[in-house]
């Protein structure tokens, strides 16, 4: 079907793929227990985003100049790796001034953090520093991809459509299970920061792992 083949074995590992957690999925979740709904969907908008980017850079063969050059891989890879260090700092600093604060009142200051945040933005830059995504997704996305098809660019539409569509359904999830999680964290304040400090340290790890990648 439009140069696709394997499709069944193509959706089983796509389902995988994306239930294994990183760094997307992670601050999509935080921010959706932190602000809410609206503010979940803003950020899972630039995942979205990112990872068409992503497919279509893949698609374009970016990747595999990537892979090829050692000196433009490290630059992508310490840039992604310095970004995520400086939003798991953010992170640990915001919960450390809740742990100083958890005997105060809560401030109704939601909407300015959320403005102040930007969701969306960071999301989209977590998304495009990542350049072990851009290498997966030529390295998965071509096994199922005919050689003989004539329009191979219709076979990597079908296929990053499944994978947004599973993003779309995984992300929901998430952002719906993290609203759970809002109104305890407006209420306890210590939970809130807790919660906040594993996201940061999460974060860290995520940042050496990319740092030690290798094409």
């Amino acid at each position: 079907m439009f140069g696709v083949i394997d499709l069944p074995t193509y959706l089983a590992g796509l389902v995988l793929i994306v239930l294994l957690p990183g760094p997307n999925s992670l601050y999509v979740l935080s921010v959706a227990a932190r602000r809410g709904v609206r503010a979940g969907y803003t950020a899972a908008a630039g995942v979205w985003c990112g990872d068409t980017v992503l497919m279509t850079l893949s698609a374009a063969g970016v990747a595999s100049l990537l892979q090829a050059n050692a000196v433009l891989f490290g630059i992508v890879k310490y840039a992604g790796a310095g970004y995520l260090t400086w939003l798991a700092i953010g992170m640990l600093r915001a919960a450390w001034g809740m742990w100083r604060t958890r005997r105060e009142q809560p401030a109704g200051d939601s909407a300015a953090a959320v403005g102040d945040e930007r969701p969306y933005r960071r999301a989209l830059v977590i998304s495009l520093f990542n350049p072990k995504a851009i290498l997966f997704f030529v390295a998965f996305f071509v096994q199922f991809v005919d050689p003989g098809y004539a329009y191979p660019a219709l076979s990597f539409v079908v296929l990053g459509t499944f994978a947004q569509l599973a993003s779309v359904l995984y992300l929901s999830a998430l952002i719906f299970s993290g609203t759970k999680l809002a109104a305890a964290f407006r209420r306890r304040r210590r939970l809130s920061a807790g919660a906040t400090s594993a996201a940061g340290v999460l974060f860290l790890g995520f940042a050496a792992k990319l740092s030690v990648a290798s094409a």
